[in-house]
C-alpha cells in the first residue's frame, strides 16, 4: 500500500511538472516568433537611417535566413544536449540583436546621406541574430513538450506551443503600440527584453519530464504525432521514448496516420513497376502495431537519394514560391501600409501611420495562427473521411495565395488592406501546416528532421528573390529630389503633391502603384504553384496506390 501511495504521489508530481513545462514552453514560443514583426518597424528604421527599400529587405531577409538555416544545427543540439544551451543562445541572440538594432536606430546617421556600409552590415548581422535566437527558443520549447507528454496528449500540447509562436507578432505589436504608440525606440526595447527574459525564465521551468511506461507495455523509440510549423524540425528524434497503448483500433478510418503504439522493423522492398518509373528505388519502413497487424508502410528517402528524387523538387518549388510570396508580403506590409496611407491622407501622421502598420502585423499573426490550426483539421478530414490525398491541400494553399495577391492588387486604401493581409496570413499558416505531413508520407519518418532541414532552404530562395524584387520596384517609384534640379521643377513637384507632408524622402506616396508590379509577378508565380500543387495531388494518389500494393492491401 505504501508503495502504491508513493507511485501515485510521484505520478501527481510529474503531472504538475508537465503543466509547468507546458506553460514555460508556451511562454518561450510566444517570445520566439518576433521575426514576423519586422515590417512593424522597418519603414521607421529605413527613414531614420536613410536606407532604401531594397536595403530594408536585405535586413529583413537576414532574419529569415537566421530562422531557416539554423534549424538543423539547433535541432541537433537540443536532441543531444537538451533545451538549456538553445535557451541560453536564444536569450543572448535576441537581446544582442534587438539592442543592436535599437542602438543604431537611436544614433541615426547625422548629416550623412545614408548609413555606412559597416553599419548596414551590422544591421544585417543583428537581424540574423534575432532569427537565430527565435528559432533556438522555438526548438527548445517544441522538443521539450513533445518529450514530456504521452501520445494521447502530445499533439494537443505541441499545438498549444505552436499557437504561442503564431501569436508572438500579435502580442508584441499590441503591447508596444498600446504602451508606446509611435515610439520605435521603445518598441525595439520591448522586443529586446521581452524576448530575452522569457528565455532565461525557461531555463528554470522548461525541462523534459520523463515518461514511465507500465510494466505490461514495452517502451519503444520512434516518432510521434507531427505538429505543424517551422519548429517541427526539432520534434521526433529517436531519443523520444513513447508510451505504448494497450488497445489497438482495427478500424482504418479511426487509426492515426502514424500509430503511437508500434514496434518498427524495416525491410527493403521494390515498388510496383509504375512507381519505379517515377522514382528511384526506395527503402520502405513497414510499421506494425502491438498486435503485429500491418498498418502502413512509409518510405525512407534521405541524403543523396532525396536530391535525386523528382518529387522532392516538386514540393521544394511549391514551398519556394508560396513561402517567398508570403515573406515578401510579411517583410513589406509596413511599407505597403505607409504607401496607401500617404496616398489617401493629405497630412502624414507618424503615430497614426504606425497604428495601421501594427494592425497589419497583428492581423497577419492571427491569420497565421488560424491557418496552422485549420489546415490540420481540413487535411485530416479530407484524408481520413473523404480519402483525398493530403497533397491536394497544397491546392488550397496556392489558391489562398492567389486570392491574397489579387486582393492586394485591388485594395486602394489602408482601411481595407486588412482583407489581403488576413488572406495572406491564412495562406502562410496553411503552407507550414500542410507540408510536414506530406514530407513524412512521401519521404518517411526515419530521417524527417534532415529532410525538413533541406526543404527549409526553399523559403530562403523564394524569400530572397521576391523580397529583393519588391524592394527594387518600390525604390524605383520613390521620388528623387536632385539637388541640382531647377527651381521650376521643384515648384511643379510641390504643386503635384499639394500640401501633403511625407514621412521621408524614401517614401513612395503613389498608393498601390508603388508595388503593383511586384504583386503581378507573385500572382503569376502562385498560379504556377497551383498547377504544381495539382500535380502533387496526383502524385500523392499514385504513391498511395503503390504503397497499398506493396503491403498487399
Amino acid at each position: 500500500m505504501e508503495v502504491n501511495n508513493i507511485s501515485i504521489s510521484s505520478a501527481q508530481s510529474n503531472n504538475v511538472s508537465r503543466i509547468i513545462t507546458l506553460l514555460g514552453s508556451v511562454l518561450v514560443a510566444l517570445s520566439s516568433g518576433t521575426n514576423y514583426i519586422y515590417s512593424a518597424y522597418a519603414p521607421q528604421l529605413g527613414a531614420r537611417l536613410r536606407v532604401s527599400h531594397t536595403q530594408q529587405n536585405i535586413i529583413g531577409l537576414a532574419g529569415n535566413m537566421g530562422v531557416y538555416t539554423s534549424g538543423p544545427v539547433w535541432g541537433r543540439i537540443v536532441d543531444h544536449k537538451g533545451p538549456r544551451i538553445p535557451l541560453i543562445g536564444a536569450s543572448i541572440c535576441l537581446l544582442v540583436g534587438y539592442l543592436g538594432i535599437k542602438q543604431m536606430y537611436d544614433d541615426g546617421v547625422g548629416s550623412a546621406a545614408t548609413v555606412s556600409p559597416l553599419h548596414l552590415a551590422s544591421l544585417v548581422a543583428c537581424s540574423f541574430m534575432t532569427g537565430l535566437g527565435g528559432n533556438a527558443g522555438l526548438g527548445a520549447a517544441m522538443n521539450t513538450t513533445a518529450k514530456s507528454f504521452p501520445p494521447s496528449a502530445r499533439a494537443t500540447t505541441t499545438g498549444l506551443v505552436l499557437s504561442g509562436f503564431g501569436l508572438s507578432a500579435f502580442w508584441f505589436s499590441l503591447l508596444a503600440h498600446t504602451l508606446f504608440p509611435g515610439d520605435t525606440s521603445a518598441f525595439l526595447s520591448i522586443l529586446a527584453f521581452g524576448t530575452a527574459i522569457p528565455m532565461i525564465i525557461g531555463l528554470f521551468i522548461v525541462k523534459p519530464v520523463p515518461l514511465h511506461p507500465t510494466s505490461s507495455h514495452t517502451m519503444v523509440e520512434g516518432y510521434d504525432s507531427i505538429p505543424t510549423g517551422e519548429g517541427i524540425v526539432f520534434v521526433g528524434e529517436a531519443q523520444v521514448a513513447m508510451d505504448s497503448e494497450a488497445d489497438v483500433d482495427a478500424d482504418a478510418d479511426s487509426a492515426p496516420l502514424l500509430p503511437h503504439e508500434q514496434e518498427t522493423s524495416s525491410y527493403q522492398a521494390s515498388l510496383p513497376t509504375s512507381a519505379v518509373k517515377l522514382n528511384p528505388p526506395v527503402h520502405l519502413h513497414r510499421e506494425r502495431s502491438v498486435g503485429n497487424k500491418d498498418k502502413d508502410a512509409l518510405p525512407d528517402i534521405h541524403g543523396k537519394r532525396l536530391w535525386l528524387t523528382p518529387d522532392f523538387y516538386l514540393v521544394f518549388m511549391i514551398m519556394a514560391i508560396c513561402s517567398g510570396t508570403g515573406l515578401m508580403y510579411i517583410n513589406n506590409v509596413g511599407s505597403i501600409s505607409q504607401a496607401l496611407y500617404a496616398k489617401t491622407h493629405t497630412v502624414y501622421d507618424d503615430v497614426e501611420a504606425a497604428k495601421w502598420q501594427a494592425a497589419q502585423v497583428s492581423i497577419l499573426s492571427l491569420g497565421n495562427f488560424a491557418g496552422r490550426i485549420l489546415v490540420g483539421l481540413i487535411s485530416d478530414f479530407g484524408h481520413i473521411r473523404l480519402r483525398i490525398p493530403r497533397a491536394y491541400c497544397l491546392c488550397i494553399v496556392s489558391s489562398l495565395f492567389i486570392v491574397s495577391q489579387a486582393t492586394a492588387m485591388i485594395v486602394s486604401s489602408v482601411e481595407t488592406l486588412w482583407v489581403a493581409t488576413l488572406l495572406l496570413g491564412l495562406a502562410y499558416g496553411f503552407l507550414f501546416g500542410s507540408c510536414p505531413s506530406i514530407m513524412i508520407e512521401w519521404f518517411g519518418m526515419a530521417h524527417f528532421s534532415e529532410n525538413w532541414g533541406y526543404l527549409s532552404f526553399s523559403p530562403v530562395l523564394g524569400g530572397n528573390l521576391f523580397s529583393l524584387m519588391f524592394g527594387r520596384y518600390l525604390d524605383a517609384h520613390v521620388p528623387v529630389q536632385d539637388a541640382r534640379s531647377s527651381l521650376g521643377t521643384r515648384v511643379l513637384s510641390i504643386i503635384s503633391l499639394g500640401s501633403r507632408e511625407l514621412p521621408s524622402e524614401h517614401q513612395c506616396f503613389d498608393g498601390k502603384a508603388c508595388y503593383l508590379g511586384s504583386l503581378q509577378l507573385t500572382l503569376v508565380a502562385c498560379i504556377i504553384s497551383l498547377g504544381l500543387s495539382w500535380r502533387a495531388g496526383i502524385r500523392d494518389g499514385q504513391k498511395i496506390k503503390a504503397r497499398d500494393a506493396s503491403v498487399g492491401v
